[in-house]
């Protein structure tokens, strides 16, 4: 098995995560009756988005040069929308806009650059929880364990209901084999969005767990995480991922309190009377 049963965390890191620099839009969705009454129309083409020159970016403000960075970046030209950003920053350096030049840099996988943009962000705002998540990022991607937790908890202790700064400690807790700890934040990022796992399964999120025994303890404890929640799909997902891993405590399931009421599914029976063969 591998983790693309269902890509986790791991640095909600790289793209969830470090997104929560941006600010999001989102369009409301109309009504039924809204649908019904409403024609079709075709919507125009979007307008083909271009990169300002040189000269073009010295005479431009920094609030004109952040909305062309940000309009760059959503068309995934970033090392365009970089460039405006540190224009921007050339002309008025502020917290934001080093932040937004980190979360730039996390997605050109430059975590060097992006851990010296963060870090300037915090020092211009400390209160900026988003800055302190990228910088948690940018030392996660490289590998400098304590000091991406060190980030992730000071931009929880700002924002505690974010469920990304969760799952990224998460992740790192993984990494660090703090599983205990780890399960703790798994379960309150599931606590904060149900549908987290599907976010990063999306994006393309991987957790870097090394050894098959670490990946079979982690879809055990991940069942039990779901079961405890009542979400009984989920549970045997990751109990039948856990029993393909050649997870050797299996029979816990009879005996952890997480299970009583999956432990009553019939999906459940017929799994454990014909578990699935352990790949090696």
């Amino acid at each position: 098995m591998t983790l693309s049963r269902l890509q986790l965390m791991a640095g909600g890191a790289l793209l969830l995560a470090a997104l929560t620099g941006w600010a999001q839009t989102t369009t409301p969705q109309n009504s039924q009756t809204d649908k019904q009454e409403t024609p079709q129309v075709v919507a125009p083409a979007r307008a083909e988005v271009t990169a300002p020159t040189a000269a073009e970016m010295r005479g431009m403000s920094a609030t004109s040069l952040d909305e062309a960075g940000d309009r760059l970046r959503e068309v995934k030209d970033y090392p365009a929308a970089l460039e405006c950003y540190r224009a921007a920053i050339r002309k008025k350096p502020t917290a934001d806009y080093f932040n937004k030049a980190a979360v730039t840099e996390l997605m050109l996988r430059h975590p060097e650059e992006a851990v010296r943009n963060a870090r300037k962000a915090v020092r211009k705002d400390a209160h900026m929880a988003e800055a302190w998540n990228n910088l948690g990022v940018g030392y996660y991607m490289l590998k400098r364990l304590a000091d991406a937790m060190h980030s992730y908890e000071k931009a929880i202790a700002l924002k505690p209901d974010v469920s990304a700064f969760h799952g990224n400690l998460a992740a790192a807790l993984m990494d660090a084999k703090s599983f205990g700890r780890s399960m703790q934040e798994f379960r309150r990022t599931y606590e904060l969005d149900p549908d987290f796992f599907e976010h990063n399964s999306a994006n393309g999120i991987s957790a870097r767990v090394v050894s098959p025994e670490d990946h079979a303890e982690f879809e055990y404890a991940m069942a039990r995480l779901f079961a405890g929640a009542g979400d009984t799909s989920r549970a045997l997902h990751f109990l039948q991922a856990a029993m393909e891993e050649g997870y050797p405590h299996i029979q816990r399931v009879y005996h952890d309190k997480e299970f009583v009421a999956l432990r009553e599914d019939p999906r459940f029976v017929e799994l454990m009377k014909k578990p699935p063969v352990a790949i090696h």
